[in-house]
């Protein structure tokens, strides 16, 4: 079942959960190789799979990220990201603008199944500077944009060339530029799959300050809480 939803302004935003499970043999390492700098071995890595529902009074439907689909490689499928959308009371088909935060398999894995859109009426968004498997389904953008009334799209590179945060009001999603706790804690904790390095810390270490200063509501994409208020 979907979390409880929080109400940010005129949008009403849901949590879904697409998974929940360690990562496969491919990419797994022990924590401490996993999250560089963290200070403990937490032992093994338990991912949470976060999908969101963003639901203004107006009607717009958007979703954030399509999950894992039918298949993975490495994480634990399949996704039960429609389910999840039922559970809500949204059909695909209400749905008419699709973010992906960054083109990673866990994040679109959902967008096409069996060579058809699964959100045959949305606008699907990603930005320009990401590879882009899904060619012409994919609606491209540069930098920091208004995707849908009060929604926001905002350009942080590192995770991936074209790795995107979300915003409405006070609530941000972080998706993959905190992967787990321990770099909220100490947002200098670098993440060994992350594409740039140095620049998905400088952009964590301005994130997480700006979170905190603004105490903002912080959406998760791989935490076991999707919500964690900041600055109280």
């Amino acid at each position: 079942m979907p979390y409880e939803s929080r109400k940010i302004g005129t949008v009403e935003i849901t949590p879904l959960c697409d998974a929940v499970g360690p990562m496969g043999p491919s990419l797994r390492r022990p924590f401490q190789e996993t999250f560089l700098g963290a200070p403990h071995d937490e032992g093994e890595w338990i991912l949470h799979f976060h999908c969101y529902l963003l639901r203004g009074d107006e009607g717009h439907v958007t979703l954030v990220d399509t999950g894992i689909g039918p298949a993975s490689d490495w994480a634990p499928a399949p996704g039960h990201l429609l389910s999840e959308l039922a559970a809500a009371g949204v059909e695909p088909g209400d749905v008419d603008t699709v973010i992906i935060t960054h083109m990673h398999s866990d994040h679109y894995g959902g967008t096409v199944i069996d060579g058809k859109p699964v959100f045959r009426n949305a606008r699907h968004i990603v930005q320009a500077a990401d590879p882009n498997p899904l060619g012409e389904l994919m609606t491209t953008v540069d930098g920091d944009a208004e995707v849908a009334p009060g929604v926001w799209v905002r350009h942080t590179p590192g995770h991936t060339p074209g790795h995107q945060i979300v915003e409405t009001g006070e609530f941000t999603l972080a998706a993959d530029i905190l992967h787990h706790p321990v770099q909220l804690a100490d947002p200098t904790i670098r993440y060994v799959h992350d594409h740039d390095a140095d620049l998905a810390s400088r952009a964590r270490i301005a994130l997480v300050e700006r979170l905190r200063a603004e105490r903002r509501l912080l959406g998760t994409a791989h935490f076991a809480e999707p919500f964690i208020q900041l600055g109280e």
